[in-house]
């Protein structure tokens, strides 16, 4: 069982689109969460230097299209891939983090998986490069693209023997915060009519009023 969540990394205002990259990849590939690197495997770049390899993929995107970077660009996308604890060790999680990307990205974009395992719950790190491998393209991320990036993720599960968390209807889903209900002023009168009751015993009509 995984859940999934896709989520755009941003060039942020004042820096570097180098600078972006590598703190976004170097906490991926933190050793301390990946048993020293064992657990980081790569699609058509080096994990050392992946941040260099998307800048540079970038850089010549530049040349070829004339489109440079802006403030707020998408420089690179991650998947978040949570596990449930105890179903899976780290080598399956990274081999199916692997495939989910092959597959997300069609084999298009440079990649690399980081399985942290410093959790009860191993979980992927997935980042790729938002510009595809020949430089001439940019991922166009679509509506509901976690929806079917979660789809997705599930097949593979599916297909690996794993559990897959079970779908709810609408009606099914819960609200994040439960308000108490309201109350009417014909609640507010029924409640000082019964407090009377129950406290005073009016003998009468007259003595209630």
């Amino acid at each position: 069982m995984a859940a999934t969540r896709l989520i755009p990394m941003h060039l942020q205002k004042g820096r570097f689109v180098g600078q972006c990259l590598k703190d976004r990849t170097d906490y991926a590939k933190n050793d301390l969460k990946t048993e020293n690197g064992e657990f980081v495997s790569s699609y058509e770049c080096n994990p050392d230097i992946v941040d260099l390899e998307f800048e540079l993929t970038k850089n010549q995107y530049e040349i070829n299209t004339g489109r440079g970077l802006k403030e707020k660009d998408v420089i690179a996308y991650q998947i978040r891939q949570s596990f449930k604890p105890g179903e899976i060790t780290p080598e399956e999680a990274n081999r199916i983090g692997y495939e989910t990307a092959m597959r997300w990205t069609k084999g298009k974009h440079a990649f690399i998986v980081a399985t942290h395992v410093d959790k009860a719950h191993i979980h992927n790190h997935i980042v790729y490069n938002s510009t595809n491998m020949d430089a001439t393209h940019k991922y166009q991320n679509f509506f509901l693209s976690s929806f079917a990036l979660r789809r997705l993720s599930d097949l593979i599960c599916l297909e690996h023997g794993m559990s897959v968390i079970p779908e709810k209807k609408p009606g099914q889903w819960q609200k994040r915060t439960t308000y108490p209900r309201k109350s009417s002023r014909r609640d507010d009168i029924r409640g000082v009519i019964d407090w009377i009751f129950e406290n005073n015993k009016p003998k009468d009509m007259d003595d209630f009023l």
